[in-house]
């Protein structure tokens, strides 16, 4: 089972990125998709997650109105799509499966078994 995760980079401010994360090895359809994120010596916090088989959404209150998170299941892959980035987004993006998820748990970092890599994100102010 792998999750690969890229589209990181080095913006500005205000600018958008799109993360893309492709899940192999396993039907991910019953699964809870999610993207964390995770700054030196902070806890691994979730930005968005997507239930793949309604395509139900749950965002941070953070991001909300500026990130959407998606997915492609021709392409098993789910994207962040992150708008009017802020210096305060940068860290490490991590994507994640989950079979545990519930209604209430999904910024539970601790119930999604698989993890891809993570792809850095650098917003300059």
């Amino acid at each position: 089972v792998q999750l690969q995760a890229s589209g990181g980079g080095l913006v500005q401010a205000g600018d958008s990125l799109r993360l893309s994360c492709t899940a192999s090895g396993r039907t991910f359809s019953t699964y809870v998709m999610g993207w964390f994120r995770q700054n030196s010596g902070k806890e691994r916090e979730l930005v968005a997650a997507i239930r793949w088989s309604s395509g139900f959404t749950y965002s941070a209150d953070s991001v909300k109105g500026r990130f959407i998170i998606s997915r492609d299941n021709a392409k098993n892959t789910v994207y962040l799509q992150m708008n009017s980035l802020k210096a305060e987004d940068t860290a490490v993006y991590y994507c994640a499966a989950s079979s545990a998820v519930t209604s209430g748990s999904y910024s539970n970092p601790g119930l999604y078994r698989y993890w891809g890599q993570g792809t850095q994100v650098t917003v300059s102010s």
